[in-house]
């Protein structure tokens, strides 16, 4: 991926030296130039088309703001609504990220996001314990949170 990105800068500043043109425009229509000739050139370029991880970045992002949003939203209405009994409790998820990093990423996304809390991890790293402030079924819980943080981690650093 580094790779990739030094070439595409190189494309650039030639684009930009051959266009005569010392602008920012100018090389940013170098830089996207780069991007397409690293693209048709995938195949005889190392690793894949660094473009895609990004994507997959903006995309984590994204969705951890609407989730961060939705989880708001929930507990404004928890708090100002009509008070039904919580079921708060911990739950364990099993993991399917592996790296320390990647643990470290969906705990963080499940502590920022209002109504959960990442607890512990197991000596083994197979699963994460989870505190969430109302669960009407765990296996609800545990899909919603693979479906979403595990897959797009996942996404990223694979």
């Amino acid at each position: 991926m580094a790779f990739q990105i030094v070439v595409n800068l190189i494309i650039a500043v030639m684009w930009t030296f051959l266009s005569e043109s010392y602008t920012a425009s100018s090389f940013i229509t170098g830089y996207l130039l780069g991007v397409l000739l690293l693209f048709l050139l995938r195949r005889f370029v190392p690793g894949k088309f660094y473009l895609k991880r990004f994507i997959s970045i903006l995309s984590l992002i994204l969705l951890f703001l609407k989730e961060l949003v939705l989880s708001n939203l929930e507990m404004v209405k928890y708090i100002y609504g009509k008070k039904d009994k919580a079921e708060p409790g911990i739950f364990s998820l099993p993991l399917d990220v592996k790296s320390s990093w990647e643990i470290t990423l969906l705990a963080n996304f499940i502590t920022l996001t209002p109504g959960t809390l990442s607890v512990a991890v197991s000596k083994d790293s197979s699963e994460l314990f989870v505190h969430a402030m109302n669960i009407d079924t765990v296996e609800d819980e545990i899909r919603a949170i693979k479906d979403t943080f595990e897959k797009a981690i996942m996404e990223v650093t694979r």
